[in-house]
């Protein structure tokens, strides 16, 4: 089955986000984080989420890019009841049913927006407007004279300031 997995390209959800997806987890929307939240009375990283990111569901933290990915039927089921501990534990919801049945929904809707072919990057736009908020998730594609050329790498995060930027230059 297809399912988001957050992937960065550079550190920029460590400094946009209060704690930034580690990448490659499963990701859901996460728009129940803001279920009864004022986004402008939110602390500007958190209002930084609420704007344009998505959950990671092992260390539910914010990712501003995910890509379609292949999983197995064993890490859909891992994710349901990472998520679900994570109502509990979190929201306050009310049992394990409840909290496994609010996942399983969460995590559908999740699977629901992957029926793109795999390496797809997706994005989220969250705004509230007067029938509530919404969400509006955008395929991110070169540009047509671009589609035969590498666009996209992903970059490992290197917490080392004084690397040298020429090492990482390809061959």
């Amino acid at each position: 089955m297809r399912f988001p997995r957050t992937i960065r390209f550079d550190v920029s959800d460590a400094h946009a986000y209060e704690r930034a997806a580690v990448s490659g987890e499963c990701a859901v929307s996460g728009a129940f984080v803001f279920a009864d939240a004022d986004p402008s009375a939110l602390p500007a990283k958190a209002r930084q989420a609420f704007a344009s990111a998505l959950l990671g569901t092992e260390s539910f933290g914010w990712s501003t890019f995910v890509m379609v990915a292949e999983i197995d039927e064993a890490a859909y089921q891992a994710t349901i009841e990472r998520l679900a501990d994570h109502l509990l534990a979190r929201y306050g919801a009310p049992d394990r049913d409840a909290a496994r049945a609010a996942a399983r929904e969460e995590a559908a809707f999740a699977a629901s927006l992957c029926e793109h072919p795999v390496n797809t990057l997706l994005t989220v736009e969250r705004v509230i407007e007067s029938r509530g908020l919404v969400e509006r998730f955008r395929v991110v594609t070169p540009p047509d004279h671009l589609s035969h050329a590498r666009v996209w790498e992903a970059a490992t995060e290197d917490t080392d300031e004084s690397r040298d930027p020429a090492a990482d230059t390809p061959e």
